[in-house]
């Protein structure tokens, strides 16, 4: 049977990156995501719906992340869904999450809101292009299992 598990979103970051390193010493970025939706309720009147995701980024694309983005920034994520379990105070825990395979960043470097897509792009003493895209890698990435099953984040 043939399966599918690609994610797509645009969104704001609520938070500034959080970087950590593996005991391996692989990095590892989590950026908490805001996308907002749009819709007409029954009686017509518009709605707003935001749904915020954990975003897993891995590798040098996870410290690029952490350099250059900031709370509010606007970026674009291409990934696939992740459901993680561990133990925490003699509970388990579990997560729904987007393991990122490219994010690219949209908007001006100052973050905020209402920044549209392709303004302002440049970061400081990089080119444009480098700027808009951390390294497509999905190589990078540590296997499933074993390497970051202990780190509950």
């Amino acid at each position: 049977m043939v399966s599918l598990n690609r994610v797509l979103l645009i969104g704001n970051l609520t938070k500034d990156p959080e970087l950590r390193y593996t005991p391996g010493g692989t990095p590892v970025a989590t950026l908490r995501l805001a996308v907002n939706s749009s819709f007409k309720s029954q009686s017509g009147e518009r709605k707003e719906e935001t749904c915020f995701i954990s975003i897993i980024v891995w590798s040098k694309q996870a410290e690029i992340c952490n350099q250059y983005l900031k709370k509010g920034r606007l970026i674009f994520v291409e990934g696939r869904l992740i459901y993680r379990t561990w133990e925490a105070e003699g509970k388990t825990r579990s997560i729904m999450e987007v393991r990122a395979d490219r994010v690219q960043f949209l908007g001006p470097a100052g973050g905020g809101a209402g920044a549209s897509p392709g303004a302002g792009r440049e970061a400081p003493g990089e080119s444009s292009r480098a700027a808009d895209a951390a390294p497509e890698t999905t190589s990078d990435a540590p296997p499933e299992e074993g390497v970051d099953a202990d780190v509950p984040f």
